[in-house]
């Protein structure tokens, strides 16, 4: 993953004819660090996991990314979504840098007492690198609101009343309205301003999902409520689909009861994994890495993507899909609302000041649209794809951050 996150970055990189030493400086994590954590579970018995923070770059501020629980979680991952991070602030101009990191455990295997106490052995362990000014985590893959209210806690436990340490904490724990949706908000939003170039609406298109977490299941009741239709979901233990669309409310209230959207009796079954195949007008990837590649890459038959997960797509896929003319929309400004309620979050923080929901949506809107439009722009002068775009956008913003920062002889 990290290799292909380098491969997208040195191709906007030409573009920008920078030198090797500036690529070198630019990939570089400003920090890494790798904690043991050794708690007990339930039983009294040992637990041995590791933890992880990457801080990839904080020329334009506070180093800002996710805490993923996954058995997959290690070094190289953490770096590589750091480093995503730090464009991905850039493009839609919020003022943070990027960070990445989490914890190599299966929570689906761990009792509610045993993660609590995971996590708060993992802040133990990281509490002197983060902090409102310093690096500010969030939600990602198997973390949730109760888990950044836990993480608050045991670092205000050290540093006293301290909400800007996290975002998308629960709302008694004043976290943000909105930032439970906000990134398959920020999706939908940019799928309508994909759609508004080609003559187009959501109204008019279809729909399939890949994924039905916190943002495949929020992008598919948004787009729905704009009337797309929604033809099929798959996810980790299945496939739905449904031709005149499907019950996106009744379809997430089964999901939320049974953990996954197979079985629910409204829909017809099939293998979860033909989904990025399937015969619809947009596809949303929204789960893991890695989902289209280039062995199915040549058989997708969406004619645009928007990437609600963080790096779906590989370089030979992509490759394949821009020669098929699909237009992809890549995930450093397509997932991107989720970062910027997050920044809303911690201004509410450090203001002390509550933001009504109106606003927030409004400010996510705004955001999400002028992202997309620097990007098209970006693109439409430089004749480049919208992710080799979007690359060189953020590269561009935070080289010229750096460069703001310090005296330096070589110009970037």
């Amino acid at each position: 993953m990290l290799e292909e996150g380098h491969f997208y970055f040195n191709k906007a990189a030409d573009v920008l004819d920078l030198s090797s030493k500036i690529r070198a400086i630019l990939l570089a994590p400003n920090r890494i660090v790798k904690v043991e954590l050794v708690t007990e579970d339930d039983q009294g018995q040992l637990m041995h996991h590791f933890g992880f923070r990457v801080q990839h770059n904080s020329a334009r501020g506070p180093a800002k990314g996710g805490l993923r629980f996954h058995p997959s979680m290690d070094e190289e991952h953490a770096t590589a979504l750091a480093n995503l991070m730090t464009w991905k602030t850039a493009v839609v101009d919020v003022p943070f840098g990027g960070a990445k990191g989490g914890i190599n455990c299966d929570p689906y295997n761990m009792s509610e007492a045993e993660l609590y106490e995971v996590t708060t052995a993992f802040v133990r362990g990281i509490k002197e690198v983060i902090g409102p000014t310093m690096d500010i985590p969030a939600p990602d893959v198997n973390t949730n609101a109760k888990i950044m209210g836990w993480i608050m806690d045991a670092y205000s436990s050290y540093y006293g009343f301290s909400p800007g340490v996290v975002t998308g904490k629960p709302l008694q724990l004043f976290g943000s309205p909105g930032r439970d949706e906000a990134t398959g908000r920020g999706v939908m939003y940019v799928l309508d301003e994909v759609l508004k170039d080609q003559g187009s609406s959501i109204a008019d298109v279809t729909v399939a999902l890949q994924g039905f977490g916190n943002v495949g299941s929020h992008a598919a009741r948004l787009i729905a409520e704009r009337g797309g239709k929604i033809v099929a979901v798959g996810d980790h233990m299945g496939g739905v689909c449904r031709t005149d669309g499907l019950d996106v409310v009744k379809l997430i209230e089964w999901a939320k009861d049974h953990r996954t959207v197979a079985g629910f009796p409204d829909a017809d079954a099939f293998e979860s994994s033909e989904v990025v195949t399937w015969d619809a007008d947009v596809l949303i990837p929204a789960a893991l890495e890695d989902a289209i590649t280039r062995d199915n890459a040549g058989d997708v038959r969406a004619t645009c993507i928007v990437e609600g997960a963080n790096a779906p797509t590989t370089p030979e896929a992509d490759e394949i899909l821009h020669k098929k003319g699909v237009t992809v929309v890549p995930d450093i400004l397509a997932n991107a609302g989720g970062v910027t309620v997050s920044y809303f979050e911690w201004a509410q923080n450090i203001q002390q000041f509550r933001w009504e929901l109106d606003r927030i949506n409004q400010e996510l809107e705004k955001t999400m649209r002028r992202a997309y439009a620097a990007v098209r722009q970006t693109a439409r002068e430089k004749n480049l794809d919208l992710r080799t775009a979007a690359f060189v956008l953020g590269i561009r913003r935070v080289s010229e951050a750096a460069i703001s920062r310090r005296y330096v002889k070589e110009q970037i």
